[in-house]
């Protein structure tokens, strides 16, 4: 017995599939980052230049899975993808809205968007499923980087290194740690789209799977035991991220493992940012999963910037 993945009500406009106004909870505002408070706490934000603390990027994605599963029913839960270009960041109390193009039969990518009430773009990207990754928004976006000029928080990181194996965990109850100060279990009560997949064995796979903004945790449950010679403490943000399930779904109390590589460097005005490519090993030693992260440090948040540049520079 199963029933419906979600009951969220949707809308039909033109081209587009439409998601309901959501307003996403803040979670993050005691998250400890490399010792110190992190962008989504309301004061370190506000020294950037921020309103205040952002709903983490991957808190959107939850939005989406209803408006993918009406498209490709079970195939999204099993080898979904969602592709994000983040563009501007969300403030708890604002009201978002996703949607998705309708796809023409057979058609296995389609694009997405997000936008607050006063049109302002959240985030834009792909949806997909079945695919090899190499179609997907944020592929094209590696092609086209500029390669990182003059790195001072990024000088010592290299493209091709990797990290050691970690095994990862997410039980109902269980705490996710410093960067996440929250559990599954708080996050279910809160989250923007509710399933019964989430919670009850009322589903194909009968196990309760792990929503898609969630993998986003627990694959980087244990990130900052990497030891990558990153220079900080510095205060950093998700530029873009996708999450690629191969043979999905990820399941509640099941261990697994990831591995980490950084697949390139880019840069702005005012950030360094590493690429990073997880990928997330099943019991098989078979990948179930990947997620590629632009994690972009902000240079004015690092207090040796200017000191460091000029002796590497000159």
């Amino acid at each position: 017995m199963t029933e419906a993945a979600f009951t969220t009500e949707l809308l039909e406009s033109g081209n587009l599939l439409v998601g309901p106004w959501r307003r996403p909870k803040q979670m993050l505002h005691a998250q400890v980052y490399d010792s110190h408070a992190s962008i989504h706490d309301d004061a370190t934000a506000q020294k950037l230049g921020f309103q205040g603390g952002t709903i983490e990027g991957p808190t959107h994605f939850s939005q989406f899975a209803p408006l993918c599963e009406r498209i490709w029913g079970q195939a999204w839960f099993e080898t979904g993808c969602l592709s994000a270009h983040y563009r501007n960041p969300a403030f708890e109390g604002e009201e978002v809205q996703a949607n998705i193009e309708k796809p023409k039969p057979g058609e296995r990518i389609c694009a997405i968007g997000m936008t607050k009430r006063d049109g302002t773009e959240i985030l834009r990207g792909t949806a997909s499923i079945g695919g090899d990754g190499t179609d997907t928004a944020l592929s094209r976006r590696l092609g086209e980087l500029k390669p990182l000029g003059d790195p001072v928080i990024l000088a010592d990181l290299k493209v091709g290194m990797k990290t050691p194996r970690q095994t990862v965990k997410m039980d109902f109850d269980q705490h996710m740690g410093d960067l996440y100060p929250f559990s599954l279990k708080q996050k279910l009560k809160v989250i923007t789209e509710p399933s019964a997949y989430y919670s009850q064995e009322l589903n194909p796979w009968g196990r309760a799977i792990i929503p898609m903004e969630m993998l986003s945790v627990l694959f980087q449950y244990r990130a900052r035991e990497d030891r990558l010679p990153v220079r900080g403490p510095a205060v950093g943000l998700f530029a873009d991220q996708e999450i690629r399930l191969l043979r999905g779904p990820l399941f509640a109390g099941e261990s697994y493992t990831t591995e980490r590589e950084v697949v390139a460097l880019s840069g702005s005005r005012r950030t360094e940012s590493v690429w990073m490519r997880t990928t997330v090993f099943a019991a098989d030693d078979k990948p179930v999963a990947t997620m590629l992260l632009n994690m972009a440090s902000i240079k004015d948040s690092y207090a040796n910037y200017d000191q460091e540049h000029k002796a590497l520079y000159g």
